[in-house]
């Protein structure tokens, strides 16, 4: 065991990853299902769009697998984004004492991120156009996804 921050209670692995895990399946395969909604096509093309990050404008034309494919990125990059909220979670406990205030800051974060460096250094072949909706809808997605993590961070503690 290992103990983290001034006031934390030991943390194990577990401690670590069942919250990271159990947030980021649920925020994830939610973020899919936002982005259907949102975008007004099937999950399966979401998915697609999240490999062609990966495999670029080939990735629209694949089959089943780069779906697949889609959905391993997704788990994995919502698993980390929920890694790091718990880690840092453990070392400031005002994260998991206001998860409403720190999960919304979270996915405001989240947002920048993900548009300002992760989509336009990705292989993704076209940058969506931004408009107020495309804005709203896509910050809304990250609010719901940060305060996801945040509140399973919360519980699980």
């Amino acid at each position: 065991m290992v103990e983290i921050g001034e006031n934390a209670s030991p943390m194990t692995i577990w401690a670590l990853i069942g919250p990271a895990l159990a947030a980021g399946l649920l925020a994830g395969l939610l973020d899919v299902g936002m982005a259907a909604l949102i975008n007004q096509v099937s999950p399966v093309v979401v998915l697609k769009a999240i490999a062609a990050g990966l495999l670029g404008k080939a990735a629209f034309a694949g089959a089943g697998p780069v779906a697949v494919l889609g959905l391993a990125l997704q788990i994995m990059m919502s698993v980390l984004i929920a890694v790091i909220y718990v880690v840092a979670a453990w070392h400031l406990p005002q994260l998991i004492a206001h998860p409403w205030l720190w999960g919304a800051a979270y996915g405001v974060a989240i947002f920048v991120v993900m548009n300002a460096l992760v989509v336009p250094l990705s292989a993704y072949p076209k940058l969506p156009e931004v408009t107020p909706y495309w804005v709203v809808s896509n910050l809304a997605a990250m609010l719901v996804f940060g305060l996801i993590v945040s509140t399973v961070a919360k519980a699980w503690r």
